[in-house]
């Protein structure tokens, strides 16, 4: 539900608020305020997907016959992905976040390179900055817990690599030790 403020000179697509309810009608940033455990399911299903499904793809075409070798990068791919996914959905919601808790907009009427400025009033200032808060607020922090996981698995990652790289003969031993 979109909200015209009739004594706000900005143009209603450049309104902080409504670029909140624009964006959050946006699938990927709905999916991204969907409840914890709906997030993480989907976060999860899209990390499986592109996880496992392309690894045994890879493993059959490849010219590289080492299985671990070839999920490994695999997996490192799919993180590369899944981060510039969190980037571009951090990126927006910061930007809404910082137009909503602002106290002034910069917009532009025309589409001439005409940037003006506008200073919220306090009813409106109090508005968006609650629905910044408590709305927006959440789910940049989320998103940033998120990344500190994908930095722990990039981390896990290269200690896998270290270890296939310094261990290989004990997973590819073949003969019993007697």
């Amino acid at each position: 539900m979109f909200t015209p403020k009739t004594n706000c000179p900005v143009p209603f697509d450049q309104q902080p608020l409504n670029e909140y309810l624009l964006l959050k009608r946006s699938w990927l940033f709905s999916w991204s305020m969907s409840p914890q455990k709906s997030f993480i399911l989907g976060l999860f299903s899209f990390f499986i997907l592109l996880g496992f499904l392309p690894s045994i793809i890879f493993y059959v075409l490849s010219p590289l016959k080492n299985f671990y070798q070839v999920l490994l990068l695999d997996l490192l791919i799919d993180n590369i992905m899944i981060s510039f996914l969190l980037v571009r959905i951090y990126l927006g919601w910061s930007y809404v976040l910082k137009r909503l808790l602002s106290a002034t907009v910069f917009y532009e009427e025309s589409g001439w390179y005409d940037g003006q400025v506008w200073v919220k009033t306090s009813e409106y200032l109090m508005q968006d900055r609650l629905v910044g808060l408590y709305q927006v607020m959440p789910f940049i922090v989320r998103i940033k817990y998120v990344f500190i996981a994908i930095l722990f698995n990039f981390g896990f990652i290269y200690f896998l690599k270290f270890l296939l790289d310094n261990y290989n003969d004990i997973l590819y031993n073949t003969s019993v030790a007697g």
